[in-house]
């Protein structure tokens, strides 16, 4: 019996095509700063940096000071200063990008249910982005913050999918025991990698990515309506 379903967030929740989104996003950012007297290719090229050194993170230091020490030992200057203007990026051109995401209506259907049901929710993002941008993302599916026990994020978390200490951290975080814990995702590879720790998995295949062009078939799979029934067998 399953008391917690975890989602991912891009491609799960909100629909999109992963590489447009990349594409809108640093370019956006890079158009941002580059209006704003600074080179916006190597500010691209080091947020790139910062998001693989917090992809790789393995200290005792969160994502986000993974990051920012990433990105100032590179450009100099403060933290404060440069986050004074990705703020205002977050805060305004930021929404921008929504236009490159799809929706989903099943989605919110599905979420109302799973409440109606009495099971707690995570969004189980990869928290390379900080608090704004993913609650910005988690509002343009179509959702409350208030559905969620948990959104992680660059500020409250250590690893990144796919170590499975991402998964683990959650768990502590929330005293959640993994068998009674379903993890959704469309990514094969940072998604499904929950079932190792003895969490249930659902790929969701609207938006899938499989990288390593693994059968799917080892996998309970399908679309929110899928997805709604097999919680519903589990319970």
């Amino acid at each position: 019996m399953i008391k917690t379903v975890l989602f991912d967030l891009d491609g799960t929740l909100l629909p999109m095509d992963q590489d447009l989104f990349i594409k809108a996003y640093f370019g956006g950012i890079g158009n941002y700063m580059q209006k704003h007297g600074f080179d916006g290719k190597e500010i691209v090229q080091t947020i790139f940096a910062g998001s693989n050194n917090m992809v790789n993170n393995d200290t005792n230091l969160t994502n986000e000071e993974v990051f920012w020490h990433t990105f100032i030992n590179h450009m100099g200057n403060t933290r404060e200063f440069f986050e004074s203007y990705f703020d205002l990026f977050y805060q305004i051109e930021y929404n921008k990008i929504k236009d490159v995401c799809g929706f989903n209506p099943d989605c919110k259907k599905v979420i109302e249910e799973l409440k109606t049901l009495g099971l707690n929710l995570v969004v189980a993002t990869n928290p390379v982005f900080p608090s704004i941008a993913t609650r910005k993302r988690i509002e343009w599916a179509g959702l409350n913050l208030s559905d969620f026990k948990l959104y992680t994020t660059y500020e409250n978390s250590y690893h990144c999918k796919p170590n499975l200490k991402y998964y683990e951290d959650i768990l502590n975080t929330l005293n959640l025991k993994a068998e009674e814990c379903l993890m959704v995702g469309n990514d094969v590879g940072e998604d499904m990698v929950a079932s190792n720790l003895g969490m249930k998995v659902f790929l969701l295949t609207d938006c899938l990515i499989n990288q390593k062009n693994i059968d799917i078939s080892i996998y309970p799979n399908g679309n929110f309506n899928d997805l709604l029934e097999y919680i519903t067998k589990l319970m």
